[in-house]
């Protein structure tokens, strides 16, 4: 009954991982050189 909708749901899950992912790696290739230090390692600290 509720297949399409749970279906569309775990689709844009998938789609916002990968998007997340993609942002995560990059993040994590420029942040030596601008010399911020990464937000999660800021929120385990605490």
């Amino acid at each position: 009954m509720t297949k399409p909708s749970s279906y569309s749901i775990v689709t844009m899950v998938i789609c916002l991982i990968y998007s997340m992912s993609k942002w995560i790696s990059t993040y994590y290739e420029l942040w030596p050189s601008i010399g911020i230090p990464p937000i999660p390692t800021l929120v385990l600290r605490r």
